[in-house]
Protein backbone atom coordinates (compact mmCIF):
# COMPACT_ATOMS: atom_id res chain seq x y z
CA UNK A 1 0.00 0.00 0.00
CA UNK A 2 2.86 2.65 0.80
CA UNK A 3 4.38 2.27 -2.44
CA UNK A 4 1.18 1.74 -4.30
CA UNK A 5 0.59 5.58 -2.41
CA UNK A 6 4.07 6.82 -3.65
CA UNK A 7 2.90 6.16 -7.19
CA UNK A 8 0.03 7.89 -6.78
CA UNK A 9 1.47 10.92 -4.92
CA UNK A 10 4.35 11.11 -8.18
CA UNK A 11 2.70 10.13 -11.08
CA UNK A 12 1.29 13.58 -12.13
CA UNK A 13 4.56 14.94 -11.28
CA UNK A 14 5.83 12.25 -14.02
CA UNK A 15 3.53 12.88 -16.32
CA UNK A 16 4.49 16.58 -16.56
CA UNK A 17 8.27 15.83 -16.88
CA UNK A 18 7.17 13.40 -19.68
CA UNK A 19 4.83 16.07 -21.26
CA UNK A 20 7.79 18.61 -21.14
CA UNK A 21 10.43 15.94 -23.28
CA UNK A 22 7.58 15.41 -25.76
CA UNK A 23 7.39 19.30 -26.38
CA UNK A 24 11.16 19.76 -25.88
CA UNK A 25 11.80 16.63 -28.68
CA UNK A 26 8.75 17.91 -30.68
CA UNK A 27 10.47 17.43 -34.24
CA UNK A 28 11.05 13.93 -33.35
CA UNK A 29 7.64 13.34 -31.85
CA UNK A 30 6.37 14.74 -35.37
CA UNK A 31 8.61 12.55 -36.94
CA UNK A 32 7.06 9.45 -35.00
CA UNK A 33 3.48 10.70 -35.47
CA UNK A 34 4.05 11.05 -39.27
CA UNK A 35 5.18 7.65 -39.33
CA UNK A 36 1.98 6.42 -38.18
CA UNK A 37 -0.53 7.92 -40.86
CA UNK A 38 -0.67 5.00 -43.27
CA UNK A 39 -4.60 4.96 -42.65
CA UNK A 40 -4.94 7.83 -44.97
CA UNK A 41 -2.98 6.13 -47.80
CA UNK A 42 -5.35 3.33 -47.45
CA UNK A 43 -7.75 6.19 -47.54
CA UNK A 44 -7.25 7.24 -50.59
CA UNK A 45 -6.66 3.89 -52.52
CA UNK A 46 -9.79 2.11 -51.10
CA UNK A 47 -12.01 5.41 -51.62
CA UNK A 48 -10.71 5.59 -55.13
CA UNK A 49 -11.91 1.52 -55.57
CA UNK A 50 -15.89 2.06 -53.50
CA UNK A 51 -16.23 5.46 -55.72
CA UNK A 52 -18.50 3.80 -58.33
CA UNK A 53 -19.51 0.65 -55.96
CA UNK A 54 -19.51 -0.04 -52.65
CA UNK A 55 -16.84 -2.77 -51.27
CA UNK A 56 -18.85 -5.23 -49.25
CA UNK A 57 -20.68 -2.91 -46.69
CA UNK A 58 -18.30 -0.11 -47.07
CA UNK A 59 -18.49 3.12 -49.36
CA UNK A 60 -16.54 6.12 -49.87
CA UNK A 61 -17.64 7.39 -46.77
CA UNK A 62 -17.41 4.12 -44.98
CA UNK A 63 -14.13 4.31 -45.68
CA UNK A 64 -13.25 7.99 -45.04
CA UNK A 65 -14.79 6.96 -41.64
CA UNK A 66 -12.78 3.77 -41.08
CA UNK A 67 -9.39 5.14 -41.96
CA UNK A 68 -9.82 8.17 -40.47
CA UNK A 69 -10.97 6.59 -36.85
CA UNK A 70 -7.93 3.96 -37.27
CA UNK A 71 -5.97 7.40 -37.51
CA UNK A 72 -7.01 8.66 -34.08
CA UNK A 73 -7.21 5.15 -32.45
CA UNK A 74 -3.48 5.03 -33.38
CA UNK A 75 -2.15 8.16 -31.77
CA UNK A 76 -4.02 7.56 -29.08
CA UNK A 77 -2.77 4.22 -28.17
CA UNK A 78 0.36 4.06 -29.84
CA UNK A 79 3.18 3.03 -26.88
CA UNK A 80 6.74 2.39 -27.86
CA UNK A 81 8.46 1.69 -25.06
CA UNK A 82 10.53 -1.20 -26.80
CA UNK A 83 12.64 0.95 -28.30
CA UNK A 84 13.88 2.94 -25.34
CA UNK A 85 14.43 -0.21 -23.33
CA UNK A 86 16.06 -1.90 -25.80
CA UNK A 87 18.46 1.00 -26.03
CA UNK A 88 18.79 1.23 -22.24
CA UNK A 89 19.70 -1.91 -21.70
CA UNK A 90 22.19 -1.71 -24.88
CA UNK A 91 24.12 1.42 -23.18
CA UNK A 92 23.68 -0.01 -19.83
CA UNK A 93 21.45 2.90 -18.27
CA UNK A 94 18.65 0.65 -17.23
CA UNK A 95 20.91 1.01 -13.94
CA UNK A 96 20.42 4.28 -13.37
CA UNK A 97 16.49 3.47 -13.21
CA UNK A 98 16.73 0.82 -10.97
CA UNK A 99 18.48 3.30 -8.17
CA UNK A 100 15.16 5.53 -8.44
CA UNK A 101 12.57 4.66 -5.99
CA UNK A 102 9.89 4.41 -8.79
CA UNK A 103 10.03 1.26 -11.37
CA UNK A 104 11.56 1.66 -14.36
CA UNK A 105 8.21 0.39 -15.77
CA UNK A 106 6.11 2.97 -14.17
CA UNK A 107 8.43 5.69 -15.58
CA UNK A 108 7.88 4.37 -19.01
CA UNK A 109 4.18 4.38 -18.73
CA UNK A 110 3.95 8.43 -17.84
CA UNK A 111 6.52 8.52 -20.64
CA UNK A 112 4.32 7.41 -22.96
CA UNK A 113 1.06 8.98 -21.48
CA UNK A 114 2.15 12.58 -21.97
CA UNK A 115 2.90 12.00 -25.41
CA UNK A 116 -0.77 11.72 -26.04
CA UNK A 117 -1.65 15.33 -25.94
CA UNK A 118 0.44 15.78 -28.51
CA UNK A 119 -0.52 13.44 -31.00
CA UNK A 120 -3.62 14.78 -30.08
CA UNK A 121 -2.80 18.12 -31.42
CA UNK A 122 -1.79 16.81 -34.67
CA UNK A 123 -4.26 14.28 -35.57
CA UNK A 124 -7.24 14.75 -33.69
CA UNK A 125 -8.49 18.28 -35.53
CA UNK A 126 -7.62 16.70 -39.27
CA UNK A 127 -9.78 13.43 -38.00
CA UNK A 128 -12.74 15.18 -36.64
CA UNK A 129 -13.66 18.04 -39.50
CA UNK A 130 -13.17 14.59 -42.33
CA UNK A 131 -15.24 12.24 -40.25
CA UNK A 132 -17.74 15.34 -39.74
CA UNK A 133 -17.50 15.58 -43.78
CA UNK A 134 -18.49 12.22 -43.89
CA UNK A 135 -21.67 12.77 -42.98
CA UNK A 136 -23.42 12.39 -39.21
CA UNK A 137 -23.73 8.56 -39.82
CA UNK A 138 -19.53 8.16 -39.63
CA UNK A 139 -19.43 8.12 -36.05
CA UNK A 140 -21.50 5.74 -33.70
CA UNK A 141 -24.25 7.99 -31.41
CA UNK A 142 -24.84 4.99 -29.00
CA UNK A 143 -23.66 6.32 -25.24
CA UNK A 144 -23.37 2.69 -24.69
CA UNK A 145 -21.12 2.22 -27.66
CA UNK A 146 -19.45 5.15 -26.61
CA UNK A 147 -18.73 4.33 -23.67
CA UNK A 148 -17.30 1.14 -24.84
CA UNK A 149 -14.94 2.86 -27.19
CA UNK A 150 -13.36 4.72 -24.26
CA UNK A 151 -12.70 1.18 -22.70
CA UNK A 152 -11.07 -0.16 -25.66
CA UNK A 153 -8.70 2.86 -26.37
CA UNK A 154 -7.94 2.07 -22.57
CA UNK A 155 -7.22 -1.51 -23.21
CA UNK A 156 -5.40 -0.99 -26.42
CA UNK A 157 -2.96 1.28 -25.18
CA UNK A 158 -2.44 -1.34 -21.96
CA UNK A 159 -1.80 -3.89 -24.58
CA UNK A 160 0.14 -1.98 -26.69
CA UNK A 161 2.58 -1.03 -23.87
CA UNK A 162 2.78 -4.43 -22.49
CA UNK A 163 3.49 -5.91 -25.45
CA UNK A 164 6.35 -3.52 -26.38
CA UNK A 165 7.86 -3.87 -23.28
CA UNK A 166 7.71 -7.37 -23.48
CA UNK A 167 9.92 -6.87 -26.52
CA UNK A 168 12.11 -4.51 -24.87
CA UNK A 169 12.59 -6.91 -21.97
CA UNK A 170 13.52 -9.45 -23.81
CA UNK A 171 16.45 -7.50 -24.77
CA UNK A 172 17.33 -8.85 -21.79
CA UNK A 173 17.72 -12.07 -22.46
CA UNK A 174 18.55 -12.11 -26.28
CA UNK A 175 21.38 -10.08 -28.18
CA UNK A 176 18.61 -7.93 -29.90
CA UNK A 177 14.77 -7.89 -29.55
CA UNK A 178 14.06 -5.87 -32.89
CA UNK A 179 13.74 -8.83 -35.02
CA UNK A 180 11.20 -9.65 -32.33
CA UNK A 181 9.64 -6.39 -33.05
CA UNK A 182 9.72 -6.80 -36.96
CA UNK A 183 7.83 -10.05 -36.90
CA UNK A 184 5.22 -8.75 -34.34
CA UNK A 185 4.77 -5.36 -36.83
CA UNK A 186 4.38 -7.85 -39.59
CA UNK A 187 1.75 -9.75 -37.82
CA UNK A 188 -0.22 -6.09 -36.89
CA UNK A 189 0.16 -4.85 -40.55
CA UNK A 190 -1.62 -8.04 -41.48
CA UNK A 191 -4.46 -8.47 -38.99
CA UNK A 192 -5.27 -5.77 -36.43
CA UNK A 193 -7.19 -3.93 -39.37
CA UNK A 194 -4.85 -1.31 -39.83
CA UNK A 195 -4.32 -1.82 -43.24
CA UNK A 196 -8.12 -3.37 -44.23
CA UNK A 197 -11.26 -3.98 -42.40
CA UNK A 198 -11.20 -7.80 -41.10
CA UNK A 199 -14.41 -8.13 -42.72
CA UNK A 200 -13.18 -8.15 -46.31
CA UNK A 201 -10.67 -10.49 -45.68
CA UNK A 202 -11.59 -14.31 -46.57
CA UNK A 203 -13.60 -15.92 -43.81
CA UNK A 204 -10.88 -18.32 -42.68
CA UNK A 205 -7.76 -15.50 -42.33
CA UNK A 206 -10.89 -13.33 -40.44
CA UNK A 207 -11.47 -16.07 -38.11
CA UNK A 208 -7.90 -16.49 -37.87
CA UNK A 209 -6.98 -13.27 -37.05
CA UNK A 210 -9.60 -13.35 -34.23
CA UNK A 211 -7.38 -15.36 -32.89
CA UNK A 212 -4.77 -13.56 -31.93
CA UNK A 213 -4.27 -10.16 -30.19
CA UNK A 214 -4.19 -7.95 -32.96
CA UNK A 215 -7.55 -7.08 -33.86
CA UNK A 216 -8.07 -5.83 -30.12
CA UNK A 217 -5.67 -3.07 -30.77
CA UNK A 218 -6.45 -1.45 -33.82
CA UNK A 219 -9.76 -2.90 -35.43
CA UNK A 220 -12.25 -3.36 -32.36
CA UNK A 221 -11.95 0.88 -31.20
CA UNK A 222 -12.32 1.63 -34.93
CA UNK A 223 -15.06 -0.44 -35.15
CA UNK A 224 -16.92 0.94 -32.01
CA UNK A 225 -16.18 4.52 -32.86
CA UNK A 226 -17.62 3.94 -36.46
CA UNK A 227 -20.75 2.67 -35.19
CA UNK A 228 -19.96 -0.71 -36.88
CA UNK A 229 -20.78 -3.16 -34.08
CA UNK A 230 -23.99 -3.94 -31.72
CA UNK A 231 -24.27 -4.25 -28.20
CA UNK A 232 -23.68 -7.66 -27.43
CA UNK A 233 -21.00 -8.44 -30.18
CA UNK A 234 -18.76 -5.12 -28.71
CA UNK A 235 -19.20 -6.25 -24.91
CA UNK A 236 -17.78 -9.63 -25.71
CA UNK A 237 -14.88 -8.10 -28.04
CA UNK A 238 -14.09 -5.91 -25.29
CA UNK A 239 -13.92 -8.67 -22.88
CA UNK A 240 -11.72 -10.53 -25.02
CA UNK A 241 -9.45 -7.29 -25.04
CA UNK A 242 -9.15 -7.18 -22.04
CA UNK A 243 -7.83 -10.56 -21.39
CA UNK A 244 -5.32 -10.21 -23.91
CA UNK A 245 -4.37 -6.97 -22.41
CA UNK A 246 -4.34 -8.02 -18.79
CA UNK A 247 -2.23 -11.57 -19.74
CA UNK A 248 0.59 -9.48 -21.58
CA UNK A 249 0.57 -7.16 -18.52
CA UNK A 250 1.19 -10.37 -16.06
CA UNK A 251 3.62 -11.79 -18.94
CA UNK A 252 5.72 -8.25 -18.61
CA UNK A 253 5.82 -8.64 -14.80
CA UNK A 254 7.22 -12.37 -14.83
CA UNK A 255 10.02 -11.59 -17.96
CA UNK A 256 10.93 -8.21 -16.07
CA UNK A 257 11.56 -10.31 -12.71
CA UNK A 258 13.48 -12.86 -14.30
CA UNK A 259 15.54 -10.50 -16.80
CA UNK A 260 16.21 -7.84 -14.01
CA UNK A 261 17.74 -10.80 -11.81
CA UNK A 262 19.71 -11.73 -15.10
CA UNK A 263 20.72 -8.23 -15.48
CA UNK A 264 22.02 -7.60 -11.89
CA UNK A 265 23.81 -10.91 -12.46
CA UNK A 266 26.05 -9.51 -14.95
CA UNK A 267 26.82 -6.45 -13.55
CA UNK A 268 24.15 -4.44 -15.10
Amino acid sequence: MNALRRVLRVYPTLLKIGFAEAVAYRAEMLVWMLSMTMPLVMLALMAAMARDAPVGRFDAAGFTSYYLAALIVGQMTGAWVGWELMREIREGSLSLRLLRPIHPLISFSADSLAAIPMRAAFSVPLAVVLLLAAGPKSVTHDPAIAAMFVLSLVGAWLMNFAVSAIIGTLGLFIESSYNVFQVWMGGFMVLSGYLLPLELFPPWLERLARLTPYPYLRGLPVQLLCGLQGRESALRDLGIQWAWALGALLLLLALWRRGIKRFGAFGG
